[in-house]
């Protein structure tokens, strides 16, 4: 070991990273999930330029506001996409470290914002993919749905002990 490895000891060891994949999505959801990210970052782009175009003030806010969702979505789903940004891949990364449930919520929480800032139909439609991709997120933390097979067996372990439980009741009645 070098003076540095043993200076930094936690910098020489990788770092399991909790990722997308460790949870059980498969390639295919996970692209989804991107290729939903980076719609909604255009919805969000677009209908948010459209929403500046206006006096009302909360218009304006709510479209600033998606503005900023989509350079977010762009940041964490899209880095390519920012390359002219430094720290894009870092931010990225940090992304891609989140469990589900955290992107779910935070995608969620980031389109529901400007639709209760202006509910207007363009800041609707204009946040309903960048919220849809937050759901994808969100059904992919719930986990794959089981088999028949087992749940009809934990069915009847669980009739099993009901009626065990009842009879030893009956017994001690008796």
């Amino acid at each position: 070991m070098s003076s540095q490895d043993e200076q930094f000891p936690a910098a020489a060891a990788p770092e399991p990273a909790a990722t997308s994949a460790d949870e059980g999505m498969t390639w295919w959801y996970r692209w989804l999930c991107r290729i939903a990210g980076v719609i909604g970052g255009m919805s969000c782009a677009f209908a948010g330029l459209w929403n500046c175009v206006t006096i009302n003030p909360l218009n304006i806010a709510a479209g600033v506001w998606m503005m900023l969702n989509a350079f977010v979505l762009f940041l964490c789903e899209a880095p390519f996409c920012c390359q002219f940004i430094e720290f894009a891949n870092a931010v990225s990364a940090r992304a891609d470290r989140l469990r589900a449930w955290q992107k779910a919520a935070f995608y969620c929480g980031m389109a529901v914002f400007p639709v209760m800032l202006s509910l207007t139909l363009t800041t609707l439609f204009g946040n309903a993919i960048a919220f849809a991709t937050g759901v994808l997120y969100g059904l992919s933390a719930l986990g794959k749905k089981g088999d028949a097979i087992s749940y009809a067996r934990i069915h009847q372990q669980q009739k099993q002990m009901d009626e065990e439980k009842l009879t030893g009741t009956l017994e001690g009645q008796t």
